[in-house]
């Protein structure tokens, strides 16, 4: 395009001189930025038009075989894109390829959305570990977070790119060697992965001089017992080390005293998985998807009262109602059939049907609404739902998973379990309790060493806030009905 300062000029700025100087003054900037509507858009990025998240383009999808419907051993892997210029890529060295991370913008898949660049990059920093000292990559593919099922497709279907991953990640981190900690349960899952690991090893593209680029990595699978727990970082590393899996204190960090005592890095397994995919394509590209600071693609599982349940490969930033209505055929029942959403898995805050209209499906507009992305994994419930009973149930659930070491969470999961449990009925002695139990939700949110606390504490906070009047209701019928207000010896140890 030509600038204004052309002799070409176009035909609006010409236009707005020419009446400047018919007018005897000299064409202002103002007049001559208001005559360009590019120029304005240049000077005020607010006036740009909003750019629409979603409708993500195929080749734009890093997940390619997400269903199963192609071979996800080697050969069909390669047929995919996987493994090509690998070894150019692990030769650029370690410095290159966080570079390009930091660059895509890239942040952990796993629930925190920590910025995976700079992550990477602790375990090279100066007066890191000694000469010879061992250095792994451990990889969160633990999966207990209820409503969550978007990594055990990547190990089913799509399993050499996780092992890609991890020989890239693991040469970022100069790691020798990386563990994939797998939950109990996922029995196939796991076969396909071992099998992926044998054809890497057999085709030299991991173990000694891998890929032929003088790269030693090894990959080991570890198998978990099914322990909610142990998808925290340090607990996972423990339960590896073969003791109980609870989580530690830090200082220090796992980054400088991990796994066996050496620097680790412990990453979700689609933060490890699309590495090899934005470091072919860089991360410039990863960076044009999605808003600033929320961008690449993302896993969404969404689960419930929907039409076609399903995991789907999107655009990080898409609306939550178009994510819904595109892939999962709407609501059962209509739009207007809506009660609630938990978008990130058990442990965010519901948001009611208000809010679901407008939320960006990214980690900084969820924040905003006061809920989370955590691992993406979306629950619909529709009018049907006893909202009361479903969060009483996640209560339940994490009284129950709660490894018992931090007292705010031992003893505060299982009054808010006990609570929720009266409040299925409404047998509260007054709407007081509501906000009796509200106050113990904050007494144990950040007040423990690990999320779990906060992850009991915030289902209950969003029911409070979102769904107060259906609480006071209940209280209200069950006072109405002349029941007699319960005591322990109906309910144990139920009331505080």
């Amino acid at each position: 395009m030509l600038s204004c300062r052309s002799a070409a000029a176009p035909r609006g700025v010409a236009a707005a001189r020419a009446a400047a100087a018919a007018a005897g003054a000299a064409p202002s900037r103002r007049t001559l930025a208001t005559a360009n509507p590019q120029a304005n858009l240049a000077a005020d990025p607010a006036a740009r038009p909003a750019r629409h998240y979603g409708d993500l383009k195929d080749q734009d999808r890093i997940f390619t075989n997400l269903y199963g419907k192609h071979d996800f051993r080697l050969a069909g892997a390669k047929a995919r894109g996987d493994w090509y210029k690998t070894k150019e890529i692990l030769l650029k060295g370690d410095k290159w390829i966080i570079d390009e991370m930091k660059t895509s913008g890239l942040r952990g898949r796993g629930g925190a959305g920590f910025p995976s660049g700079l992550k990477w990059s602790f375990m090279n920093k100066p007066g890191g570990p000694k000469p010879g000292q061992p250095r792994y990559l451990v990889v969160n593919a633990d999966e207990g977070e209820p409503g969550t099922c978007k990594d055990r497709e990547i190990l089913r279907h799509d399993p050499h790119k996780l092992v890609e991953g991890c020989l890239v990640a693991g040469r970022a981190m100069n790691a020798t060697a990386a563990y994939i900690y797998v939950r109990g349960e996922f029995y196939n899952e796991t076969a396909s992965l071992q099998t992926a690991i044998n054809e890497a090893y057999a085709a030299g593209l991991i173990g000694k001089n891998a890929c032929g680029s003088g790269y030693d990595f090894d990959i080991y699978v570890h198998r978990g017992a099914g322990a909610y727990i142990c998808g925290e970082e340090t607990a996972l590393i423990e339960s590896i080390e073969g003791k109980q899996g609870k989580p530690r204190l830090k200082p220090p960090f796992p980054a400088d005293i991990g796994l066996f005592g050496c620097p680790t890095t412990v990453a979700n397994v689609e933060t490890v998985a699309v590495a090899p995919t934005i470091l072919r394509r860089g991360g410039s590209w990863f960076a044009g998807l999605g808003r600033e600071r929320n961008t690449g693609t993302k896993l969404f599982c969404i689960s419930g009262h929907v039409n076609r349940p399903c995991t789907v490969e999107e655009e990080m930033s898409i609306p939550l109602r178009d994510l819904i209505e595109k892939h999962c055929g709407g609501i059962r029942g209509g739009w207007d059939n809506l009660q609630g959403i938990i978008p990130g898995g058990s442990s965010v805050p519901v948001l009611p049907k208000s809010l679901c209209e407008e939320v960006l499906m990214d980690f900084d507009s969820l924040r905003d609404a006061q809920s989370g992305l955590g691992t993406a994994a979306v629950i619909v419930m529709d009018k049907s739902t006893d909202m009361v009973r479903a969060i009483s149930r996640l209560s339940a659930f994490y009284r129950h998973e709660s490894c018992g070491q931090c007292t705010p969470c031992r003893e505060g999961s299982a009054w808010l379990a006990n609570m929720m449990t009266r409040a299925e009925a409404g047998a509260f002695r007054s709407t007081d309790e509501i906000d009796m139990m509200q106050e113990i939700s904050k007494q144990i949110e950040g007040h423990t060493i690990c999320a779990l606390g906060d992850a009991a504490a915030w289902p209950v906070q969003g029911l409070i806030r979102h769904f107060r009047p259906e609480l006071e209701a209940r209280i209200r019928e069950y006072a109405a009905q002349g029941h007699q207000m319960p005591t322990i010896k109906d309910y144990g140890e139920a009331l505080p």
